[in-house]
């Protein structure tokens, strides 16, 4: 259900982005406004992403199989660095736009229908976001919260693309059009370095973040009469799985099917503790006189 769930919320990014696109292009072309079009070229990568995030999202969900043992979530961290480069040639091609407009400004026509489909887009986008967003946590899913991320975006540049078209009617300064959408780009770039950032910091094995390291010691720490020590602590991320690996050197008191309990106990807390949770525990012999943690 869960799985169904993130699909149904990037098909519906997919929908809203297509609607978005059309009514932009159709708003753009009527009005002259290259900050219109710059936002339809926007929304354009915005659905390149949404595609890239459905089909990631299902990739993603497939079970371990024999070549791929530790399952398929990387495919959730390989979109999220391809929808930052999309956005970095959206910015590319905004900003090119943008220049040959400061030098020939072009008056805006039809500025209420402008002005009423940027105010819409950013409705939209701020409804459809905010749901991704939600899902994004709940199910820790790096795709669509990339998505969301575009879609947050569009809803500060259609605001800002609407408002610069009002203060062109107010003053008359119609390079005011190319300069808004300049901003646009910049806030863009922004959002995409961020974004492709994250992406390859996962895809390089980066640790799980301080917090949650401390929360896995406290668990462990928490049956310290059981172990003499634990060491080589090692966690990542792949897609929305969280791996945590460590070696443990039990109390040699313990019998094997105490040992196993306590094992199964620590890996039962991690793993309601942290959602999509494999723990992998090693159990080191214990040398009486000697250093621990050698294996």
């Amino acid at each position: 259900m869960l799985k169904d769930r993130k699909v149904r919320y990037a098909l519906l990014s997919i929908i809203s982005n297509t609607t978005l696109i059309t009514l932009k292009v159709i708003a753009g072309i009527m009005s002259g406004s290259v900050s219109i079009i710059s936002e339809a070229i926007h929304s354009s990568m915005d659905l390149g992403a949404s595609v890239i995030a459905f089909f990631s999202v299902k990739g993603a969900s497939k079970p371990a199989d024999k070549e791929h043992p530790y399952g398929h979530g990387k495919l959730e961290n390989i979109s999220g660095v391809i929808e930052g480069a999309l956005i970095f040639i959206a910015a590319g091609m905004i900003i090119n736009e943008a220049f040959k407009k400061l030098f020939e400004p072009v008056e805006i026509e039809e500025a209420f229908i402008a002005i009423a489909v940027m105010l819409a887009s950013a409705l939209i986008n701020l409804f459809v976001s905010r749901a991704l967003y939600k899902v994004a946590r709940e199910e820790d899913s790096m795709a669509l919260e990339a998505d969301a991320l575009h879609l947050k975006t569009d809803v500060y540049t259609s605001l800002g693309v609407g408002v610069g078209i009002i203060l062109i009617k107010a003053t008359g300064i119609m390079i005011l059009d190319p300069i808004v959408a300049i901003l646009v780009a910049l806030l863009i770039i922004k959002e995409a370095w961020e974004l492709t950032g994250s992406g390859l910091n996962l895809l390089m094995d980066a640790r799980l973040s301080e917090k949650e390291e401390e929360e896995i010691r406290g668990i462990i720490e928490s049956h310290s009469d059981k172990y003499i020590d634990y060491h080589k602590l090692k966690t990542r991320k792949s897609g929305n799985k969280k791996h945590i690996d460590f070696h443990m050197t039990m109390n040699p008191e313990l019998t094997v099917r105490e040992t196993h309990e306590v094992i199964g106990i620590i890996k039962k807390e991690m793993s309601d503790k942290f959602i999509n949770c494999r723990v992998n525990i090693h159990i080191d012999p214990y040398r009486e006189g000697g250093e621990q943690g050698n294996e």
